[in-house]
């Protein structure tokens, strides 16, 4: 069975760049991923990666980079389909793998020329499509990790030939008033995270600048946000209710927690979560009463309409 993948070619803000390594992509019927400083990793068992990881940058995100090449090298198959994203926003296109990975420095330095010689040596053979291609949407709908599974329906939604309405999420589901709010509140979150939780909690970001908004965890699904707390050197997952059941709310957030405690916190490093929805539910706090390391905090939103002084119309 088919498997979907997001891999991101190049970072989207240096466009030029982008522009070079992903015309020499298509032209070349390959797709790349960097790491390049960890030189031939395709022979590897997984322990040997790991290792080889750590000796060249240490064990920060070890767990994120292994789980990453691992798959890119071992997991991902011909007949698996790749979507390769310009940004958050937008399909650069849409194409089924043709061969296993397989490295090759020399084409990684055609690929990147002056830009990053060398740092994208890691290919796989791609059969990309002419239709779908530039198909931008209104909203995000990739997160910011290098490559990470989708599940299927979600790739069906993003490949068909339409567009998603501003009160649609990614999913394709259309959204009461409340929720479209909800995705606001999201972005809102984000962009005032300092002055929100006054320093107590940090937007997380990894060494590749990628932040935890929409951070995904494979089959585990997609985080909304994913924060450290430095007081207690413990990741946050945060999420919003969304409308959702509260005994699925607290069960995604534990499974979530459980995948960040599984592949990203190293020794002495703890996991926590915290649910932030508009009102209290009586079944959401029962729910907490037995899961002390998730914690509940509410939002509210104001909205009002001044009348005009006079002489105004």
């Amino acid at each position: 069975m088919a498997r979907y993948w997001v891999i991101a070619p190049y970072l989207s803000t240096e466009q030029e760049a982008f522009e070079q390594v992903w015309e020499y992509d298509l032209r070349n019927g390959v797709i790349a991923i960097g790491w390049g400083e960890l030189g031939d990793i395709s022979e590897l068992t997984e322990d040997q990666l790991k290792v080889r990881i750590r000796e060249v940058y240490g064990d920060r995100n070890l767990t994120l980079y292994s789980n990453i090449l691992w798959r890119f090298y071992h997991v991902v198959e011909p007949g698996d389909m790749v979507v390769a994203r310009r940004g958050r926003k937008t399909i650069a296109a849409v194409g089924s793998v043709t061969a296993r990975a397989f490295y090759n420095g020399e084409m990684g330095r055609e690929r990147g020329g002056s830009l990053r010689e060398g740092s994208y040596p890691n290919f796989i053979s791609v059969q990309w499509q002419s239709e779908g291609r530039n198909k931008e949407f209104p909203t995000q709908v990739f997160a910011m990790q290098t490559m990470y599974e989708m599940p299927e329906e979600k790739y069906r939604i993003l490949t068909e030939c339409r567009e998603l309405s501003p009160d649609e999420d990614a999913e394709g589901v259309k959204q009461p008033a409340e929720f479209v709010l909800e995705k606001y509140l999201e972005e809102f979150l984000v962009a005032n995270f300092a002055a929100i939780f006054k320093g107590g909690l940090e937007l997380y970001e990894d060494p590749e600048g990628r932040t935890g908004q929409q951070y995904p965890t494979g089959g585990a699904g997609t985080i909304d946000i994913l924060a450290r707390e430095p007081a207690t050197n413990c990741y946050v997952v945060i999420e919003l209710k969304k409308g959702k059941e509260s005994d699925k709310v607290v069960g995604q957030t534990l499974g979530y927690m459980g995948w960040v405690q599984e592949n990203l916190c190293s020794e002495g490093e703890g996991v926590k979560g915290l649910i932030i929805c508009k009102e209290p539910d009586p079944r959401l706090l029962y729910a907490l009463k037995l899961t002390p390391n998730i914690d509940l905090r509410f939002y509210k939103v104001y909205f009002e309409l001044s009348a005009a002084q006079a002489g105004h119309s």
